[in-house]
């Protein structure tokens, strides 16, 4: 067994956005040093760094570099080119390892490698090319989603087939790539599952958090999450069957669909800390980023406990659009809770930050959340 990597030593993090901005502040209290390495020279995990590297990901000079600073790579966010990977163990660990963002890079490939371990999914098929796809609607049905096979977040690369007819245009709106057609499925709700694994094989799993979206970006997560006894305890075992599966050494966010029939059906992996469990921070005795902390340097895991029901909901650039929002009405409730990230241009749709209340329930939480957030724009 590898020696744990401890306070004094430094955290190489590939990626410099929020979710690097958080891992490195709870890095940081707990003595580490952090190198990041980013594309972007005002990132906002940069000002929490020791170090920052800026450079394009694929320059190899700047990325040997910076392995030969750090103990260890983690990483933010997953489309980060495959080659350096090849490479870096040779250097540092590298957890999760460079087979689990291979395979989640990739719809299709992610798609496969759970199909092959038995997790359950919604009826899917491959579609290299349009001529394939009249195939493939034979085969799923319709309606179906066609989404491509690399590059979509927050409902990007995706269109809802209604009828047959309408395959060109949804090649085309797609970015006409490779891509997987899924079956559309009815919802009885959206969760997620966080699930870290230690060097050793211990895990930790944290109980679903209910999710809802808005113009297919995250808007307000609760925990605890309302999904009935069964589906959670299904969910829970398929989060640790996931982590098996890939050998997970780290932290993964597991996204499901839950049908009105009771199914629970793996939607997509996020190989990080995921945008709904930002609300552990407050709400849970170890936070997502602690336990990938932890996770990452071979420490004991943390607790998963909650401590009190908690709602998150998001702040988008849009509630900028008559200037800065009016900060003051977070303040006037006790168990509220602001995190920005400090992005400099506010655009709509793009996360800005976060809204955490803690409450003596979670829908009494989320019902707080949802008002502070309506009271913020300047009108």
């Amino acid at each position: 067994m590898s020696r744990p990597i401890l306070p004094g030593q430094t955290i190489g993090v590939l990626g410099g956005g929020q979710l690097g901005r958080m891992l490195a502040m709870v890095a940081r209290r707990s003595g580490y040093r952090v190198h990041v390495l980013t594309s972007e020279s005002d990132a906002p995990a940069a000002p929490f760094a020791n170090r920052s590297f800026v450079s394009d990901y694929r320059d190899e000079a700047t990325f040997r570099q910076f392995a030969d600073s750090i103990d260890v790579l983690t990483f933010e966010f997953e489309n980060v080119p495959s080659e350096p990977l090849c490479w870096v163990p040779e250097r540092v660990p590298i957890r999760p390892g460079p087979h689990v963002f291979h395979a989640t890079q990739d719809r299709i490939r992610e798609k496969q490698f759970l199909a092959a371990h038995g997790i359950p999914l919604p009826r899917f098929a491959v579609v290299p090319t349009l001529a394939e796809l009249p195939a493939a609607i034979e085969a799923v049905g319709c309606p179906a989603v066609l989404k491509s096979s690399g590059g979509g977040y927050d409902g990007k690369g995706q269109f809802v087939i209604r009828t047959p007819d309408q395959l060109t245009t949804a090649w085309q709106a797609i970015g006409a790539q490779s891509s997987t057609l899924e079956q559309f499925v009815e919802l009885a709700g959206e969760f997620s599952v966080i699930v870290a694994r230690g060097v050793s094989g211990e895990f930790a799993v944290y109980e679903p958090i209910y999710n809802e979206h808005a113009n297919h970006i995250l808007d307000v997560s609760t925990s605890p999450s309302g999904v009935p006894a069964a589906p959670a305890k299904a969910a829970l075992e398929i989060a640790h069957a996931v982590a098996s599966a890939f050998e997970l050494v780290g932290l993964i966010c597991i996204e499901f669909f839950w049908t009105h029939s009771g199914e629970v059906l793996v939607n997509e992996i996020a190989p990080r800390p995921h945008n709904s469990g930002h609300l552990t921070i407050e709400a849970h005795a170890t936070s997502q980023f602690e336990q990938q902390l932890r996770a990452v340097c071979g420490l004991p895991l943390g607790s998963t406990r909650q401590v009190r029901p908690a709602a998150m909901a998001n702040l988008l650039g849009d509630l900028w659009e008559h200037g800065a929002p009016r900060w003051e009405e977070v303040t006037r409730v006790p168990e509220a809770y602001l995190h920005l990230y400090d992005k400099e241009h506010p655009k709509p749709g793009r996360k800005m930050g976060h809204l955490t209340v803690c409450g003596e329930s979670s829908a009494a939480a989320v019902r707080v959340a949802r008002l502070i957030r309506q009271q913020l724009p300047r009108r």
